[in-house]
Parts: structure tokens; C-alpha cells; sequence
């Protein structure tokens, strides 16, 4: 009995995906690659989750959109750069190192140096005290 309960935990702490029924495309393959294209679009209102797992209003758009344009005959490159061009660099899980998103990848290393000498300072106040 404890297994069937840890089983259904598990469960439940397994992601969920909010891609709707009547999102899904016909072909296997196609919807395979819509995928793999939404795994890497964040999702702009939540910005922690990419769009495959969102239940945003605008996630749900985007993944509507991604469909069309691959129904329409675009490459993954060509959806990617599609809403690229719509929704800019953020909406990409892993955006391109370029000025405009330097504070997107910098931001943490920035972030993580002044704590360090936020904490060394103070450290070094306390040794200087106990002398």
C-alpha cells in the first residue's frame, strides 16, 4: 500500500504539460517537432517555465502560433526566428549573447560577485574587531 501512495506522490510531482487536446496536431511527427520548438520558448508571462508547460493565456497563443507556422510548411529555424522577430530575444529559453541580452546572462555572475564581496567585507570587519 505505501508503494501505490508513493507511486501516485510521484505522480503528481511529475511536470505537468498544459498543451491542450485541441492544440495537438494530426501527424505524430509534426506535433513531436512542436515540441521541441516549445520546449525552447519561455513563456512571458511566467518566465520561469517554457511554454509546453505553461497554462498562460499568451504561452497557449504562442504554442497555437508555433503550430501554424509549422502547418504552413516553416522549418523549426523558421518558427524559432518567427517568434524571435515577434516577442524578441526573451521569449528564447537560451537567447543569443549579444549587447541586449548581456544583463540576461551576466546578471547572475554580476550578481553572485557582489555577494561575495558583500560577505568577504564583512568577514574581514569581524577578524578586525576580534584582534
Amino acid at each position: 500500500m505505501k508503494y501505490v501512495f508513493a507511486l501516485l506522490l510521484f505522480l503528481a510531482a511529475a511536470p505537468a504539460f498544459a498543451v491542450q487536446p485541441d492544440e495537438m496536431l494530426k501527424d505524430p511527427a509534426m506535433e513531436a517537432r512542436a515540441r521541441s520548438i516549445s520546449r525552447g520558448l519561455r513563456c512571458l508571462v511566467c518566465q520561469g517555465e517554457d511554454i509546453d508547460e505553461s497554462n498562460a493565456g499568451l504561452a497557449a497563443d504562442i504554442r497555437k502560433l508555433v503550430r501554424e507556422r509549422l502547418t504552413a510548411g516553416d522549418s523549426d529555424a523558421a518558427v524559432l526566428q518567427f517568434v524571435q522577430a515577434r516577442y524578441g530575444d526573451y521569449v528564447l529559453m537560451n537567447p543569443p549573447v549579444r549587447p541586449g541580452t548581456y544583463l540576461l546572462w551576466f546578471a547572475p555572475l554580476i550578481v553572485l560577485c557582489i555577494g561575495g564581496g558583500v560577505a568577504f567585507a564583512y568577514i574581514r570587519r569581524q577578524n578586525r574587531q576580534g584582534e
